[in-house]
Parts: C-alpha cells; structure tokens; sequence
C-alpha cells in the first residue's frame, strides 16, 4: 500500500478522492445544461471546469510536498478549498438565474446526498494509476445516481451539498496539519531552524562579538546595495527577529 505521505500518497485523501468526482460532476453538468444558448462565449464553463480541477490539482500538489515544505501544503489546501467556494458559488447562480433556493439542510435530499457513504480507498499496489482511476469511475457511477440527467436544479443542488461536504474535509485537514506543523514543523521550516542554529554555533567558536541589542552571537555580512556596497558589517544571528549590527573593528 503506498503510504499517504508518499509521491502519490495524495491518492488515499479523502478530499482528493471527492475532489476528482466534484470535476466529474462539474463536467458532465456543463455538458448537459451550459450549452451555447446560456453560455454563448464559454466563459462559464470553463470557469466552471477550471475552478473544478484546481481542486484535486492543488490537493495533489500540496499533498506532495508534505515532506518538504509545511506551509506550502497548507498553502495549497486553502487554494483548493477557495476554489470550492468558487464553484459553489456558481452553482449557486445557476439556482438564482433560475428562480430557484438551495435546499435546506433538513430536507430529505439534502440528508441522502450528505450521508452518502463513500467507498474507502483501495490498497494500492504498482499497478496505482490503473486501480485508482477505475476506483474514482466506480464512485462516480455510485454518486451519479443521484444526480438527474434531465433537472439541472436538482443536479446543481446535489453538487452544492458535494461542495459543502469537500470544504469541510479539506478544513479539517488544513487544522491538522497545522497542530502538526506547531508540534513538529516541516522540512523546509526545519531546515531553516537548523542553518541558523550552525551559524550561531559556528559564530560562537570562532569568537564573533554578541549582538548590542539581544546579545546573541554575531556573523559577518556584506552589503549587496547603496553606497556601501561590498562593505563587510556584523549582523546578528537572530535575525530577522533582531536587527542589530556592528561595524568591523
């Protein structure tokens, strides 16, 4: 089984999983009812499209780089959800330009479509891009029963209570990561962390003078612009937490 924090580990997410039906859905909506009389330029369908497969892109994209880079993940988990919003937003339009209301939490087909019970992911093996893709059509094909081919309103409604349900997962996995990036970090932020820690020892054997403002060692700099360009200069290893510098003696 390929493990979630892997190159492809995005595959096992829930949201990614759900992000790729929602650009199915979206598809096959576009196809269905924005057609050249409602959309004569195509500018809403390929908003539409687009914003859909941003979705799983950015899912994908954040997912792989877990390992390097924290912020970046987080990043990209909050574009994906943004572009949720987006597309809710105008399948919520489509509504409105039609006369209709969203459907209230309570009402029975909004309750069947939140509690449709996903399948989990499969174990995937080498053969991951073959297993997984059949895995989303089979999904879809579930999850597209309770669309209408034929009612766009109803269609759009089941695909807005899709989003609400997206948006939720991907909120609570920017959460997550975000409590594991205060009890952990990430690579990159770590790395970070690290480099300063070398260069504040390094400073220290080498009998660098401390900081006049917070005391800390001190490293030698050089001016990259102005009038003193090429200068050399002590900068203080905190930086950029603290600006204190000293002249060469």
């Amino acid at each position: 089984m390929i493990n979630i924090h892997s190159v492809n580990g995005y595959m096992s997410l829930l949201t990614w999983r759900l992000g790729n039906l929602l650009q199915l859905a979206t598809q096959g909506f576009c196809k269905r009812f924005v057609d050249h009389k409602v959309d004569p330029c195509g500018r809403l369908r390929d908003q539409m499209e687009m914003a859909a497969r941003t979705v799983p892109a950015n899912i994908a994209e954040g997912s792989s780089r877990h390992q390097t880079s924290c912020e970046t993940e987080m990043r990209l988990l909050d574009v994906a959800r943004a572009s949720v919003s987006e597309l809710e937003g105008d399948y919520m339009n489509w509504l409105m330009r039609n006369g209709h209301t969203m459907w209230h939490t309570n009402d029975p087909r909004y309750v069947e479509v939140r509690n449709f019970q996903f399948q989990d992911a499969p174990n995937l093996s080498q053969d991951y891009l073959a297993e997984i893709s059949a895995y989303i059509i089979a999904e879809y094909t579930r999850f597209s029963t309770l669309l209408r081919a034929d009612d766009s309103i109803h269609s759009a409604c089941v695909i807005i209570v899709l989003c609400e349900r997206v948006k939720q997962l991907l909120t609570a996995q920017i959460n997550k990561r975000l409590v594991d990036f205060k009890d952990e970090g990430g690579f990159t932020e770590n790395m970070t962390q690290e480099r300063l820690a070398a260069l504040k020892e390094k400073a220290t054997t080498q009998g660098a003078p401390t900081c006049p403002k917070c005391g800390a060692p001190m490293r030698k700099r050089m001016i990259k612009k102005g009038t003193h360009q090429g200068e050399e200069f002590w900068g203080c290893t905190d930086y950029p937490k603290c600006d204190g510098i000293r002249r060469p003696m």
